[in-house]
Order: structure tokens, then C-alpha cells, then sequence
């Protein structure tokens, strides 16, 4: 990104962003608007389908502040842009919003994985990671990947006050990654922790195979914490 182009987000308190989900029609995505609505933010549901958004977002409740609309607009309306869409159409559909997002802080929380009778396992992306083959795609954004852990059946429980959570933050651009990581200490429980450049972000994508197997022998729904910190 050149030196001249700021993201508008910089130039906002992290209270007052508005937050498009990009994929929100989905679990993760709606878990996502969901907690952060409740946090105070202003949210927009994007999908291929504006109408499907809409409908997305009235489900969530109304009076909380979430809009729907198709994926351009909401790239185009918010400040910062959670990934949310599955791995499959993750390259496609970031490729189509070059331009919006554009200047932009884009969240990846996309974790390429693939199921056989075995369970969760992990898939090899050329790039890296979806977080890597996100700012190959956007290199006009300030990609950050984070968001990878936090159970889509926890963030949409009303029963759940609080997730205790640390959400992992990776990215190569310090102010992005600051901006995140109060972004996720903004959801009740939830803290957000630097952990390291974008390329580190292949394994912690991965890590989401091993809890998935966690969670289905437990009968749970585990998230992480980082100790002594």
C-alpha cells in the first residue's frame, strides 16, 4: 500500500469502526456480527446476496445496529472487513473486491481445512496460508489474520455472556495488528494477542484441525489461552 493511502479506520477510535463480514450469512460469520454488535459496533453483513444478508442480519435481532447487503457494498461501506466465506470460494471473491477494499484493514479468519472419516485435517495452500493468498490477492490492503478459534456455536449462544478466548493476531504492519487486537478485546472475554508475522499464520490455521478433534472427542467447544501474558 502506498505511504499516502491511509486506512480509514486509522483515523477512527476502535469503538466507532464499522466492521463488514464478508461471508456473514454463515455460522462464523453471523457469530462474528453477532458479538460485535453487542460490543457496540455498527456491523454489515455481506453475501452474494443482498437479500440473503438482509435476512442474516434481521435474524440476529432487530434494533443492534447490523445491516445486510451484497459482499461489494459491504466491502465498501465499512471501515475494517472480516473474511469469513468458505475456503473454497476465498480467492475468487477477494480478487472481486480488489478496489473496495482497496486502503482497507482486511481480517482473515478463513482456516483451509477439508473432513474425511478420519476427521479434520489441514490443506496445503501455495501461498502459505488463506492469510498469505489474501494479501498476494489485496495488495493494496493491510491484511491481518485472526479470528481462527473462536467456536461460531459459542459466539452465537445468548446463553454465553463472555468467551474466554485469546484470539491469535498475525499480520507485518504493527498499527493493523494493534487495531485488531483491541478489535477482539472489544468482545466480552475475548483478548487479543500479537502472535508473530503473516507467515506464521500457515500453522495457526492449521491449529484449527487439532481443535475440531478436541471439541468432537470432548463434546466441546475449545478455544485458546496464551499463559503469562
Amino acid at each position: 500500500m502506498a505511504a499516502e493511502q491511509e486506512s480509514p479506520s486509522m483515523s477512527k477510535n476502535v469503538a466507532e469502526l464499522t466492521v463488514g463480514v464478508l461471508g456473514g450469512t454463515g455460522d462464523q460469520g453471523r457469530g462474528l456480527a453477532n458479538r460485535l454488535a453487542a460490543a457496540g459496533h455498527p456491523v454489515i453483513i455481506g453475501s452474494r446476496s443482498a437479500e440473503r444478508a438482509q435476512a442474516a442480519a434481521d435474524g440476529l435481532g432487530p434494533g443492534r445496529g447490523i445491516r445486510g447487503m451484497a459482499n461489494a457494498d459491504a466491502a465498501t461501506e465499512a471501515d475494517v472487513v472480516i473474511v469469513a466465506v468458505p475456503w473454497e470460494g476465498h480467492r475468487d471473491l477477494l480478487e472481486s473486491l480488489a478496489g473496495p477494499l482497496n486502503g482497507k484493514i482486511v481480517i482473515d479468519c478463513v482456516n483451509p481445512l477439508a473432513f474425511d472419516k478420519r476427521g479434520a485435517y489441514s490443506i496445503p495452500v501455495p501461498e502459505g496460508s488463506a492469510a498469505q493468498q489474501a494479501a498476494e490477492v489485496l495488495p493494496g490492503s493491510r491484511v491481518v489474520g485472526a479470528f481462527h478459534h473462536v467456536s461460531a456455536v459459542v459466539l452465537l449462544d445468548p446463553e454465553v455472556a463472555t468467551i474466554d478466548l485469546d484470539v491469535m493476531v498475525l499480520g507485518d504492519d504493527r498499527e493493523a495488528t494493534d487495531l485488531v487486537q483491541a478489535l477482539a478485546g472489544r468482545i466480552a472475554g475475548c483478548r487479543g494477542i500479537y502472535a508473530g508475522r503473516l507467515r506464521n499464520c500457515g500453522q495457526v490455521e492449521a491449529l484449527t484441525a487439532n481443535l475440531v478433534s478436541v471439541n468432537r472427542r470432548y463434546k466441546a467447544h475449545a478455544g485458546l489461552r496464551i499463559t503469562d501474558v
